[in-house]
């Protein structure tokens, strides 16, 4: 699936014999550079949002002048941007997981979360700036989430509705399922330091991942399971 970053780079270079030409080392540096510059902002747009974060102080976390980091990153909107397309890129990958009818319900489903949580985890402050960009309205990256999201939750939901032709799966409202999904798994980012107050620890570990994981599949798949069904069965309440 083709990314922000890939939509945004120039067609592939030709050399003379009309082969496709390898990226310059310059060019692979200031990819380098701007990744690294990407992966200090991410943190300080979290903690700071975006009214409250200064380029001057991204450049210090990222061991840079003010002047260097604007040469890769203009405004603090560009580079906001970029912190933004990382996270949806990651994101929608991810979503990918949905994307094979072919395959069982269960199976994908389970994967799906698991990709999620995993997100959740391994990038809790790309989704807390994702989070934040929402709350705030969306008014610095809504054309894209629009442009991007909507087409992979429609295919998404294409799925679901083609399991349930088939009989894989009860009727269900896909769209509001899928946001049940994305509203549990993100939690456990977005608001992580919240639960790590309430189980009293610092910060939340690997095996309340993999208990969430547990439930939230549970949830998923009793929600989709036909009548008579061999699905796992529903958690008690």
């Amino acid at each position: 699936m083709a990314n922000a970053k890939d939509a945004a780079a120039p067609a592939s270079l030709k050399d003379a014999s009309g082969r496709s030409a390898q990226p310059s080392r310059r060019a692979l540096n200031r990819d380098r550079v701007e990744t690294e510059i990407a992966a200090h902002a991410v943190r300080v747009f979290a903690e700071c949002g975006y009214e409250g974060t200064s380029i001057a102080t991204i450049a210090e976390q990222a061991g840079l002048s003010k002047q260097n980091l604007m040469y890769y990153f203009p405004t603090k909107q560009a580079l906001y941007q970029r912190v933004l397309d990382d996270v949806l890129d990651d994101w929608l990958e991810r979503m990918e997981h949905l994307a094979h009818p072919e395959h069982e319900p269960h199976d994908v489903l389970r994967a799906y979360v698991q990709a999620k949580l995993r997100f959740s985890r391994e990038q809790p402050w790309g989704s807390r700036v994702y989070a934040m960009e929402v709350i705030s309205g969306a008014q610095l990256y809504g054309a894209q989430i629009q442009s991007r999201v909507v087409p992979m939750l429609r295919k998404d939901i294409d799925v679901f509705e083609q399991w349930v032709a088939a009989g894989k799966i009860a009727p269900v409202n896909a769209t509001h399922l899928l946001f049940a999904i994305w509203a549990m798994t993100q939690s456990y980012a977005d608001f992580s330091k919240q639960m790590a107050l309430v189980l009293n620890r610092k910060q939340l570990t690997r095996k309340d991942f993999d208990e969430a994981e547990k439930v939230i599949v549970d949830m998923v798949l009793c929600a989709v399971k036909l009548p008579g069904g061999v699905v796992t069965p529903c958690p008690p309440l």
